[in-house]
């Protein structure tokens, strides 16, 4: 077989897999942080059972491969369910899952980062749950975890290419098409890898600059 050269229907077809790929991370990550961090909240106040079930659940995905996951949810609960799923949705439900999980450990260290002191003392002033959570909890554990969530996102941003073994046309996927049509692996895997790299980066700075204003926002507060 030939070499091939590349057109712009293989440009074409690489940002197509990108777009696909930064829209699934973006759509699921959004969707593990408020599920993450719903399920730290719920601990911190000692909801009696539900804390024990989300802690163990969310433990369990946490410490177990992420293509496991993708393919328990593939292949195992349509043959459970009966009830076939699409690749996209198959892929979405498990990275959201995984990132709640990632997310929930991260949001259960900034809560308990925050002290008793002030906990003791918001109820005392009358604040309901809502409030504390919204006013004192909420702003000082985001304080904490601002820098650990920035490196959770540029992860799961580069686990998604992992949704290409189950026929999701990712970025990865994109690339091992185009490489099977010009068989050139070198070429192709650098132009992907740098995709990767560039919305990594692009990410990586967008966090430490949100982190930053962040900081600067909470100094003159205490936080």
């Amino acid at each position: 077989m030939r070499h091939v050269g590349f057109t712009w229907h293989d440009g074409a077809l690489l940002a197509q897999g990108l777009g696909v790929s930064l829209g699934l991370f973006a759509g699921t990550f959004l969707i593990g942080l408020v599920l993450g961090s719903g399920a730290a909240v719920v601990r911190h106040f000692r909801v009696p059972a539900l804390g024990t079930l989300l802690h163990t659940g969310l433990e369990l995905l946490r410490n177990s491969p992420v293509l496991v996951q993708l393919f328990l949810v593939f292949f195992g609960v349509p043959a459970l369910l009966h009830q076939p799923l699409t690749p996209i949705f198959a892929a979405g439900l498990t990275l959201s899952a995984n990132t709640a999980a990632f997310v929930y450990f991260i949001a259960v260290a900034g809560l308990d980062a925050v002290g008793r002191d002030q906990v003791e003392a918001a109820r005392a002033f009358g604040l309901s749950r809502v409030q504390l959570v919204r006013h004192i909890l909420g702003p000082q554990a985001l304080a904490f975890a601002v820098a650990p969530l920035v490196g959770l996102a540029v992860n799961q941003l580069q686990v998604t290419s992992l949704v290409s073994v189950i026929g999701v046309v990712d970025l990865t996927k994109a690339g091992d098409i185009l490489n099977l049509r010009t068989l050139r692996p070198f070429a192709v895997w650098t132009m992907v890898g740098m995709l990767y790299f560039a919305a990594a980066k692009t990410l990586t700075l967008l966090g430490n600059r949100w982190e930053r204003r962040l900081r600067a926002h909470a100094a003159p507060l205490g936080l």
